[in-house]
């Protein structure tokens, strides 16, 4: 009975108001996934031949200044460290895939949320409203965001077990439902290469996108391979450097709502979350049909 919710700013006042309105849809799904909350959110890009990481310690009181001085040292640039409670987002000189293979060598300690040019994540265990509170979700900009609110109802409740999944650069999933192939499916993906940090299943629907796509496949290509290769209920809710698309399965048992005005797009597990936002009252609502792909990019300047 997890959470799911999504905005896409289609103006500049949305975008800058991008964490206070995720933050409204997040909280009316605060009973529906108490266990723990994340976000990810694609906001401003690394510099050209650079990527930013997002990191996480379970001491709040980590040397996040520490380790982007060895950032700078190792990959030059001028350390850049943005801390959020018990994350950090790290600027690096570096291309991600580089940066995130360095601090698995170099700080085996802290773990990446996050890698690319444009995504941050954070999640942690808890209420999602003194999760909002307490990594200040509204104070956040963006060009769009996903959120989770989760009810575990397998695997355990941890930092890592929580929403969003991020297995490839910039792409991150969310998820409501539950796969029942998940065991056999991680076993295949994991002998092409793809590293899983926990038992979710919904980690393993990210590691499968990340895998098709790093084959060749668009995000669209990817969602609809989830047709015919993950069993079970689901709607994934799924991000990427340029949008975000929406899948539910064949059955489409799992609750989802979608809308769209001049100046947002959004989808969300219960209705009551999109009409938080202003001008939700004028909007396009539609419930997602089974088996469909939806998705919406950023058109470039």
């Amino acid at each position: 009975m997890c959470g799911i919710v999504g905005l896409f700013a289609k103006t500049d006042d949305v975008q800058a108001r991008l964490g206070a309105h995720l933050a409204s849809m997040l909280l009316e799904l605060n009973d529906r996934g108490p266990d723990s909350a994340g976000v990810a959110f694609y906001r401003e890009p690394a510099p050209a031949g650079g990527s930013k990481l997002t990191l996480h310690h379970p001491d709040v009181g980590y040397d996040w200044a520490a380790l982007a001085a060895a950032a700078a040292a190792r990959f030059g640039g001028e350390p850049q460290v943005h801390r959020r409670e018990n994350h950090a987002v790290v600027v690096v000189a570096a291309p991600a895939d580089a940066a995130e293979a360095w601090v698995g060598e170099a700080h085996p300690e802290v773990r990446v949320m996050s890698a690319g040019s444009v995504i941050e994540i954070y999640k942690e265990v808890g209420l999602p409203r003194v999760f909002a509170e307490r990594f200040g979700v509204a104070e956040l900009d963006g060009s769009h965001a996903l959120g989770h609110t989760r009810m575990a109802t397998e695997s355990r409740v941890t930092t890592d077990g929580s929403h969003p999944f991020s297995t490839g650069l910039d792409l991150c999933l969310v998820h409501n439902g539950s796969l029942s192939n998940h065991n056999r499916v991680r076993k295949g993906l994991q002998r092409e290469g793809i590293v899983f940090r926990t038992e979710n299943d919904s980690e393993v629907a990210a590691g499968y996108l990340m895998w098709r796509m790093r084959e060749g496949a668009t995000l669209d290509q990817a969602l609809e391979g989830c047709l015919d290769d993950l069993d079970g209920f689901y709607t994934f809710a799924v991000g990427t450097a340029d949008g975000f698309a929406v899948l539910r399965d064949p059955i489409a048992c799992k609750p989802a709502v979608l809308a769209e005005t001049d100046e947002w797009v959004a989808m969300a597990s219960e209705y009551r979350a999109i009409a938080t936002l202003p001008g939700a009252e004028g909007a396009r609502i539609w419930e997602p049909e089974p088996a469909t792909v939806y998705s919406w990019e950023r058109v470039a300047a």
